[in-house]
């Protein structure tokens, strides 16, 4: 339309002066020619002011129509530059539950590492009293990990409301990111015991157990972790009070989740397109490395400074966490300032950043990061503090995304 009205105008002028102007009827070629090039920049001032005024508009309505397509490819935007920043994304740093993996936790096996060396309630009701998830049917209502436990104990013929109803809760210390541990104090047949379950490393450190015992147990943990397993330690006590030492370890389940078919081409498309891809992960080293190696993440070249643990990417200093951040594939056992803190310092590195988060501790890594992905099933936080929501928690969607964005 600016070329159209610059060249009409041209022509219209010029040939009102040619019409007009006795100078068209000398031979003063110069004068002429000075009239041609001042009806010629007239034109192109048309252009020049016409263009920009419509550059604008023209880039929010193709980001509008990107939105569109990014919509089907199961990424909803919340904010418009998303479209595009996706596009110039360089390092995804993702969680594993429910992105890479289905997010259908079920009960793989179980040891009851105690032996029943001590007389301790069964663990069936250790589950049921120190859980606050729900069932519906087959559904769980609540953390999924939970879900799988209480699912185990229907598989296995206990009712987990029953034996809510039958004992009473007295104490409770939920779980946290920082603890890794939840405790609960409860009154079985006039008896308090206090139930504890969490990351085995964590709640092992607060049992009474011999090292020859400890290591039987770590190497059980490690066979179970090798298989991409999720593991869990119960321990419990006779307590006055929620006072976590001096614990009996009681039994371990290994719970797995499988991965997302179309995980391991959306990496593999990652890979060839240029993009990095970082688990992070609460999970142990030997799970997320499995699963890293399962979806092509990990090879038989990486070295242990691939990977590293939450704890000890907090003691590096900043300098010593920078040099790091760029090889790192996989920090496991991470908490959510661990997650923050490797998004600054890739950004401190030049990278753009986009990172996959769920829950309102996730909210500071997706506010630092260019691009935030929340999850469809995540906390209202988290997706307000995102820029794309995906729709199926699916990692597969994140790269179309990055697709649209190109």
């Amino acid at each position: 339309i600016g070329s159209g009205v610059a060249i009409a105008a041209f022509c219209v002028f010029l040939g009102h002066d040619i019409l007009t102007n006795d100078l068209w009827h000398t031979t003063n070629y110069v004068g002429m020619a000075h009239v041609v090039l001042n009806y010629f920049m007239m034109a192109v001032t048309l252009i020049v002011m016409a263009v920009p005024e419509g550059l604008p508009m023209a880039v929010t309505l193709a980001l509008a129509l990107n939105m569109r397509r990014m919509l089907k490819s199961n990424n909803l935007v919340r904010k418009l530059h998303a479209c595009e920043t996706m596009g110039a994304v360089t390092v995804i740093c993702t969680d594993k539950t429910g992105t890479l993996t289905q997010n259908k936790m079920q009960v793989q096996d179980w040891a009851d590492v105690d032996n029943g060396k001590h007389q301790q309630p069964q663990p069936h009701i250790a589950i049921a009293m120190n859980t606050t998830a729900e069932l519906d049917g087959n559904q769980g209502i609540g953390n999924p990990t939970e879900t799988a436990l209480l699912l185990w104990m229907k598989a296995n013929g206990h009712d987990y409301k029953a034996v809510r109803n039958e004992y009473k809760v007295i104490e409770r210390m939920p779980f946290s990111t920082e603890r890794k541990m939840m405790a609960t104090l409860a009154d079985i047949n006039g008896e308090q015991w206090l139930f504890v379950k969490g990351a085995p490393e964590i709640v092992m450190a607060y049992c009474d157990i011999s090292d020859s015992e400890k290591q039987r147990v770590q190497e059980l943990l490690l066979g179970y972790q090798q298989k991409a397993m999720r593991t869990l330690a119960f321990a419990c006590k006779k307590s006055n009070s929620i006072d976590i030492d001096g614990l009996t370890l009681d039994c371990v389940f290994a719970i797995s989740d499988p991965l997302r078919d179309e995980v391991p081409e959306a990496i593999r498309q990652c890979n060839s397109a240029g993009i990095g891809v970082k688990i992070v992960t609460g999970d142990t080293p030997g799970t997320a490395r499995e699963i890293a190696r399962q979806i092509g993440i990990w090879t038989d070249s990486d070295t242990a400074e691939c990977i590293i643990t939450g704890p000890d990417f907090e003691a590096l200093s900043d300098e010593e966490a920078a040099k790091r951040a760029n090889s790192l594939k996989i920090m496991c056992r991470a908490r959510p300032t661990d997650k923050q803190r490797l998004v600054q310092l890739l950004q401190k590195e030049d990278a753009v950043v986009a990172v996959t988060g769920d829950g309102t501790n996730d909210a500071p890594a997706l506010k630092a990061a260019q691009v935030g992905l929340s999850m469809g099933d995540g906390t209202s936080v988290a997706k307000e503090a995102s820029d794309i929501t995906i729709i199926d928690n699916s990692f597969g969607s994140i790269v179309k995304s990055v697709m649209w964005g190109r």
